[in-house]
């Protein structure tokens, strides 16, 4: 299970059981799963400090700060939860696209209708209760965040011509902006603390301000996006040279544009996961890991990694989260 040639040490093994095709994330202290079976957390010592049995054919997981969204993509099965209890439980009312939560655990789904609409957008308060829904009759919804005072809500959707971003306040019907992209496609949104929108298109990182004004925040320069972790602490991009195999970079920027660091890739990428600081990258032979500079950290003796892994999280305790179907193991970073 061990490879020894990482810059980690071993902590311990974890036990899910909630079926296959499990994903994971990180509740504060506390990892939590979902799979076919349902969901599963569990704290820092293995023990189950929560369990939801359910079916999920297409699981998904997304978490904020203590506060957790598990999700059948195509189906309807939504649970929301912290690391000790079930929030709210709930059958969407069409096929999930796509759904977020907040640090206040107020969260919002994204369903495809079959009739009527194309897309419906609903966002709920952490109790579970509907608290606003727009029905989109042109264009695919494709995601949509809430901000942290649960005040407004970004929605992305594809249109034919592009993608597009329009911006609502929770107390009013109609949109309060909207940006139109046409350049490329949008694929993922992120809040920034001044209320602005942090977008990843194919092509590059784009700022949309709540006028709804849009303004190119980094450029991938010829390079083909590979993956991205949009963090609270740093940005990281993983991006392929054109035409060369997995050859490529990953580069890591602030909030405000400022390029922190790159490093040249020519390994498969499996997994990235940023938080504490700091970067944990799992290639397909090997796993590395990086300060928000890409500083390698330092190997330390008697380390170990996490091989066949399939992702893999860093936690706020300068840990190492790694996992597949089949193995759960968790590993502290060295200094």
């Amino acid at each position: 299970m061990f490879d020894k040639r990482s810059a980690a040490d071993p902590v311990g093994e974890y036990h899910f059981d909630v079926g296959r095709n499990r994903v994971f994330a990180d509740l504060g202290g506390s990892l939590a799963a979902a799979g076919t079976l349902g969901i599963q957390v569990l704290d820092n010592s293995d023990n189950e400090t929560l369990r939801d049995l359910f079916r999920l054919s297409s699981p998904a997981i997304k978490a904020a700060e203590g506060w957790a969204i598990a999700f059948d993509i195509g189906g309807t099965a939504v649970r929301a939860f912290t690391a000790t209890r079930v929030t709210a439980s709930l059958e969407a009312g069409g096929a999930i696209v796509s759904a977020t939560i907040n640090k206040n655990g107020w969260f919002v789904i994204c369903t495809q209708e079959s009739k009527a609409f194309k897309s419906i957008v609903t966002a709920y308060d952490n109790r579970g209760r509907e608290v606003y829904k727009i029905s989109l009759a042109t264009g695919y919804a494709l995601s949509a965040v809430l901000s942290s005072d649960n005040r407004k809500l970004a929605v992305l959707n594809l249109t034919g011509d592009g993608s597009r971003i329009t911006l609502y306040s929770l107390n009013s019907e109609a949109p309060d902006s909207e940006y139109n992209y046409e350049d490329g496609l949008i694929l993922d949104l992120r809040n920034l603390p001044d209320g602005k929108i942090l977008a990843v298109a194919t092509d590059s990182l784009i700022i949309v301000d709540t006028n709804g004004s849009g303004t190119e925040f980094f450029g991938f320069e010829g390079s083909r996006l590979g993956g991205y972790i949009l963090g609270e602490d740093f940005i990281t991009l993983h991006l392929f040279d054109y035409g060369v195999g997995y050859r490529g970079r990953i580069v890591t920027l602030d909030d405000a544009g400022r390029l922190l660091g790159g490093i040249v890739t020519d390994r498969e990428i499996v997994s990235m996961s940023s938080g504490g600081g700091y970067l944990a990258v799992l290639k397909s032979d090997d796993s590395m890991f990086f300060d928000a500079e890409l500083n390698e950290f330092q190997p330390v003796e008697e380390s170990a990694t996490a091989a066949g892994a399939t992702q893999v999280i860093s936690l706020g305790d300068r840990s190492v989260f790694a996992a597949s179907d089949h193995f759960a193991v968790v590993f502290r970073i060295g200094a």
